[in-house]
């Protein structure tokens, strides 16, 4: 398995996020987190990159448990993960080329040549090479979601998280996302792991999916397994546009 969280348990205050939550994501394959907002599917997110540590359980990626690594051994893991935040979160001070360098600049010991030649490269796959010398706040929301995808993917991660990538897209340019993202785990056997409401979306990147609902689990399978659900709220989400 690429991933796994053995029970895991998450509360900010009184309000209990994820409870008793277990996963199984295998290598290679897209998953793809699915439930009403505030359902804990972001909070999910940050604790397979480390960014959250749970109240209780574990968190596993490629076998290592990251729940009980140093602060410098989480951030060798970290470099085998892409995340896809869902405002692209990128740098408004630099380029576009230098916020995907920045990720290599960072981490590896490239030279600042292959740096820049890899930094267009990533830019050319997700359509933006003319964009490179543009600066983030000219770019449509549509472009920054590539720009971050090009950024999550600069370190060639075997793993990718993404975290809602149709929000505040047109259909159009949500269903070229979810294409790259497709052509991701073909063309290089990239682990996808991807939050998001959006049903169609779902449909077109998914070969399992996972139901969320007031922090646990209730239900996962193929398409078609939630869309036979006993859960009458799970089978009302998948014949939804747009989900909950």
């Amino acid at each position: 398995m690429a991933i796994r969280l053995d029970r895991v348990s998450k509360a900010f205050g009184s309000f209990r996020v994820l409870d008793d939550v277990s996963l199984r994501i295998p290598r290679g394959r897209a998953t793809v987190v699915l439930g009403r907002s505030g359902t804990g599917k972001s909070v999910t997110l940050r604790h397979i990159v480390g960014l959250l540590q749970p109240d209780a359980g574990r968190v596993f990626v490629d076998d290592v448990e990251i729940t009980a690594l140093s602060p410098s051994a989480l951030a060798e893991v970290r470099q085998r993960i892409g995340f896809l935040f869902q405002n692209a979160a990128l740098f408004d001070s630099i380029t576009v080329a230098e916020n995907v360098a920045f990720p290599m600049r960072r981490h590896t010991t490239l030279s600042d040549g292959e740096v820049r030649a890899r930094a267009l490269e990533k830019l050319a796959a997700v359509g933006l090479a003319r964009a490179a010398e543009s600066m983030p706040g000219a770019l449509s929301g549509g472009m920054r979601k590539r720009a971050g995808l090009a950024r999550a993917m600069a370190l060639d991660p075997a793993i990718l998280l993404v975290d809602e990538p149709s929000a505040g897209l047109d259909p159009v340019t949500s269903e070229e996302i979810d294409d790259l993202l497709v052509a991701l785990k073909h063309q290089r056997g990239t682990t996808l792991v991807v939050v998001t409401h959006n049903i169609p979306s779902a449909r077109r990147i998914a070969d399992t999916m996972v139901f969320l609902h007031e922090g646990r689990v209730l239900a996962s399978g193929t398409a078609a397994d939630l869309e036979r659900c006993e859960h009458e709220l799970v089978r009302k989400f998948m014949q939804s546009e747009a989900g909950g």
